[in-house]
């Protein structure tokens, strides 16, 4: 158990040094074209699928919170209890917080409102209270990323007055190598923020 539990630490902090050297170059390509900071969180907005492993990071990120501040580490879980509370048509298991994957659940994730903050977001700084251990997800927005064969959209906010050209010369492969896919083997399953805050840390 302790050899599993080794192995995805050590995996999982490949990854996020992969991600964020891949971010690191996006970032340094577009110069001034991206504006994100500290304080804007347009992109904090509204529910997103995230990954098992996401689910464990931010787990593990809320239980370090905990050991170095208690209470702001309460005010996560409570923002992330009132947040579930808050979706009477979660296309999901309620308990488990895993979301349906049929067409029918797509419909439903879309209909879900989308103009509170994401449960991990501190709502009067604008700053994530979990940031070392957010989603995938939220380090590859906002840059011209691709993953895979796939080209990410970039942040409205970014890249004002520049062309399609432009973007695309500014555009790095995220994990060329595929090891979140690989580290994902056989756990495919989503769910969403608030979900995985209220979840058990596995220690």
């Amino acid at each position: 158990m302790w050899r599993v539990m080794l192995e995805m630490v050590t995996s999982d902090r490949e990854l996020i040094q992969i991600v964020d050297a891949a971010m690191a170059e996006a970032v340094r390509l577009a110069g001034a074209w991206v504006v994100c900071k500290p304080g804007c969180a347009e992109c904090c907005l509204g529910p997103f699928p995230i990954t098992q492993l996401d689910a464990w990071r931010l787990r593990q990120g809320l239980a370090q919170l905990e050991r170095r501040d208690p209470d702001r580490a309460v005010r996560v879980r409570r923002r992330a209890r009132e947040s579930v509370a808050r979706m009477a048509d979660f296309p999901g298991d309620l308990t488990t917080g895993i979301l349906d994957e049929d067409e029918e659940a797509e419909e439903r994730f879309a209909a879900l409102p989308d103009e509170e903050y994401c449960p991990a977001l501190d709502p009067e700084a604008l700053t994530c209270d979990l940031y070392e251990a957010r989603p995938v997800t939220c380090r590859i927005f906002g840059p011209a990323v691709r993953s895979g064969g796939d080209v990410l959209g970039v942040c409205e906010l970014n890249f004002q007055g520049a062309t399609d050209e432009q973007i695309a010369a500014c555009q790095v492969q995220v994990d060329p190598a595929g090891l979140e896919d690989a580290l994902l083997e056989g756990g495919r399953e989503q769910t969403i923020v608030a979900f995985a805050l209220l979840a058990t840390p596995v220690r």
